[in-house]
């Protein structure tokens, strides 16, 4: 089959490679209609490389039609159609159990003290193959694939696999209060649901980004926008009568903007042998705070900040006094992808698509494109805010 695979930092390309199996009683295996490109699998291309191996195939926003399932897989058959999500959960742990299936037992790769496997995401998280090909092996495919209707396209339902429940997690964490304002940091895919869902609660939403094709993506669904620029949170103090907005999601991560320092220590590490560069990954600060610190900086006092943008540095420092002071609650992980699908199934089926699953995908390519797609996406060009592949 065709896969897209990691060659180095900035470098993947598609290539063929040995058709997945099944092997184990709980696999099964899909045929990928579509399969998208995540803003984290944009720090395999330029940060997490050293936890990454050449040929791996990447990818964790798949969806498809079931092609065989193993012997103890009952809840699904050959021909249905299915989301997958990224993380891998058994659904019967005791964190399974708890709504925690990112942190799932079963599944957790505790050779690097991580959560649980995720598809197509190094080493670091069990080095599974992943959905940007052809075909896919799903384990624990007894619980986790989500199975949808055959009426709607692809596009109304690919999201569940990965930046919906995301989003929706995100602003739950959040936790605003009735009424209250929440700043979304970073109008990416995440950052433009998490805005969307927002306004679905009821919440005003303000919307930060730099990048004008962003912004005008969120204010077409009624999301107030302000440009990412140094005085930002005096600027959102400013809109709340100088108190900061109730929360505030960073959905932005460890490559945020403004990060100098921290943008020459990703490049010194893509200089440094594989396990030298895990091991100061794992004891030293390389995130860029940029978005972290601001979002800090502009919460209201006893206001929540909720991470979904990816960190990958152990030792990134905080700003510990004030975040004490200000008696800010912080929540974040990766999200609990089979925890939040029941409440969005009817929502991305509902005929008036209330968050706006139609209205994100910027550009569609087949599996070919990829590369370049990578590329444009990562660099932010020609209005590129989403991409889907159609193998």
């Amino acid at each position: 089959m065709k896969a897209l695979t990691w060659q180095g930092k900035r470098s993947v390309s598609v290539e063929s490679v040995p058709d997945p199996t099944i092997q184990e009683p709980t696999d099964a295996i899909i045929r990928v209609t579509s399969t998208a490109i995540c803003g984290s699998d944009l720090h395999l291309y330029e940060v997490l490389g050293p936890y990454m191996h050449k040929g791996d195939v990447i990818g964790h926003e798949p969806m498809g039609i079931v092609e065989e399932v193993g012997s103890s897989v009952t809840n699904l058959s050959k021909g249905d159609r299915v989301v997958i999500p990224f993380n891998i959960s058994c659904g019967k742990c005791f964190m399974c159990s708890r709504g925690l299936q990112s942190q799932c037992e079963t599944t957790q790769v505790k050779s690097h003290g991580s959560g649980a496997a995720l598809f197509g995401y190094s080493e670091l998280y069990g080095a599974v193959p992943g959905g940007q090909a052809e075909y896919l092996r799903v384990p624990h495919a007894d619980y986790g694939p989500v199975k949808v209707g055959t009426e709607l396209p692809d596009e109304r339902y690919l999201f569940l696999s990965d930046i919906l429940p995301t989003a929706w997690q995100a602003v739950k964490y959040a936790d605003t209060g009735e009424g209250g304002t929440l700043a979304v940091f970073g109008l990416g895919p995440v950052g433009q649901f998490a805005s969307r869902i927002g306004k679905h609660l009821g919440l005003r939403v303000i919307g930060v980004d730099p990048v004008p094709e962003r912004r005008a993506m969120a204010d077409r669904h009624g999301i107030e926008t302000m440009d990412y620029a140094k005085g930002i949170a005096d600027e959102l103090r400013e809109a709340t009568k100088g108190r900061g907005p109730d929360s505030v999601i960073d959905a932005v991560g460890m490559e945020a903007h403004g990060s100098p320092v921290a943008a020459f220590a990703h490049q010194a590490l893509g200089l440094l042998p594989d396990k030298l560069a895990q091991k100061a990954m794992e004891t030293a600060g390389v995130d860029r705070l940029a978005a972290l610190h601001a979002s800090l900086d502009a919460v209201r006092r006893g206001g929540t900040v909720s991470l979904s943008g990816v960190y990958g540095g152990q030792a990134s420092p905080m700003p510990l006094l004030s975040m004490f002071d200000k008696q800010i609650q912080l929540r974040m992980g990766q999200c609990n992808v089979r925890n939040w699908t029941d409440e969005l199934l009817p929502l991305v089926e509902d005929d008036a698509d209330p968050l706006g699953v139609m209205d994100l995908v910027t550009h569609r390519v087949g599996l070919d494109e990829a590369p370049a797609m990578y590329e444009k996406f990562q660099k932010k060009e020609d209005g590129c805010i989403k991409v889907v592949l159609q193998p």
